[in-house]
């Protein structure tokens, strides 16, 4: 069972919106028809999971200030995993990772995939094409083909794999989606991307990287439908991506026999101030547009340091990303998911003219879509 996330008491209620056909003659923008977003019911309390770490790597944390005060300064509160906590405390290897990954994360997929599809109106026998993101698991067939018959999919339905794009596989995988929906008109395409990254928890990797992932990463999903010819909540007005050379050590996984390895340089911040905006500024560029003409930044947060080098990168008001913020201090980073959490509350307090999704990730990658009001 699956808890689902909703939207606070004091935001409107999301609702599907009402299709409305595009004009003839118009250029043709896929329609965001529905967004739903899901979380394994298992919740590990910050507190809890700092105390138990630093029971484990005590030598660690005494010989380092900054390490010590790591749980405390992620700004996260809670965050949800596909086990409990003590699951995470004995010696696993592939095998079980994996089997943890099937079902856990296929159950995922099955709920929000649903949801979304009930959000659009449609149910999955509609659906033409599917597109997965994952980055936190190994499975072939992927997940999309695992629980083809638990969803109901046709048997002609086109499915779209796709791996290693970590926390930019949000983006990037609508941005395919969108794709797909306009080279197609009328056809319904489905978007989900589920993460475990819990999964990569390792007892015998007590390095750095790998302890300041255990102070941030959860696991969720989010599911998206996309129509061309429907307006739905808003339209997808472009998207692209920017990827920086000789910059492969920043963010990834190495792989060994016991599972994945965290790659994390320290100087994400640094470099997201520096880089991210020039990145950006020539991606909406390529579309007509300038991050003048963005009336909010969807932002994947990372953790807190990288939220403040994105609103300094952008010349944003330090606590403009309060949505952002808010999502890594109930959810932690769920790596690709985590700016469809943000993007499920900008819409629910309600969306500017024009809102840009911006994330980065492996590669090192920037990954950029515009969304415009639908009205």
């Amino acid at each position: 069972m699956f808890a689902i996330t909703e939207t606070p008491s004091s935001a409107p209620v999301l609702q599907r919106a009402r299709p409305q056909r595009e004009t003839p003659g118009e250029n043709p923008s896929p329609g965001l028809l529905s967004l739903a977003t899901a979380v394994p019911e298992h919740v590990l309390h910050q507190p809890d999971v700092a105390a138990t770490m630093h029971r484990f790597f005590s030598e660690i944390f005494s010989r380092s200030e900054t390490m010590a005060g790591i749980f405390a300064s992620t700004g996260i509160r809670k965050r949800h995993a596909a086990r409990p906590l003590d699951w995470y405390l004995e010696p696993r290897g592939w095998s079980e990772r994996t089997a943890v990954y099937m079902e856990a994360g296929g159950d995922l997929f099955v709920e929000v995939a649903n949801r979304a599809l009930t959000l659009a109106g449609c149910s999955a026998g509609d659906v033409d094409s599917v597109v997965f993101v994952s980055s936190s698991g190994i499975a072939t067939p992927s997940l999309d083909a695992v629980v083809h018959s638990r969803m109901g999919f046709r048997a002609d339905i086109e499915r779209v794999p796709v791996f290693g794009l970590g926390c930019a596989g949000g983006v990037t995988g609508l941005a395919i989606a969108s794709r797909l929906a306009q080279a197609r008109p009328g056809s319904t395409v489905l978007m989900v991307t589920v993460e475990l990254s819990s999964l990569a928890f390792r007892l015998d990797r007590p390095d750095k990287a790998h302890l300041i992932s255990t102070a941030l990463f959860g696991d969720g999903a989010a599911a998206c439908v996309l129509r061309t010819g429907e307006r739905g909540i808003a339209l997808v007005e472009g998207a692209g991506e920017h990827l920086w050379p000789d910059t492969l050590g920043i963010m990834g996984w190495s792989i060994d026999p016991v599972g994945f390895g965290v790659i994390l340089e320290p100087n994400v911040p640094s470099f997201a101030a520096t880089n991210l905006k020039p990145a950006v500024t020539g991606i909406l560029g390529r579309m007509g547009l300038a991050p003048e003409d963005v009336g909010r930044f969807v932002c994947h947060p990372g953790g807190t340091k990288v939220v403040a080098a994105i609103e300094r990168a952008f010349g944003l008001d330090q606590g403009s990303l309060d949505h952002e913020r808010g999502v890594l201090a109930d959810f932690g980073n769920m790596s690709a998911p985590t700016v469809l959490f943000i993007l499920e509350r900008a819409i629910a307090h309600g969306l500017p003219e024009r809102a840009a999704l911006v994330t980065m990730g492996p590669g090192f990658t920037a990954s950029c879509l515009s969304l415009a009001q639908a009205a």
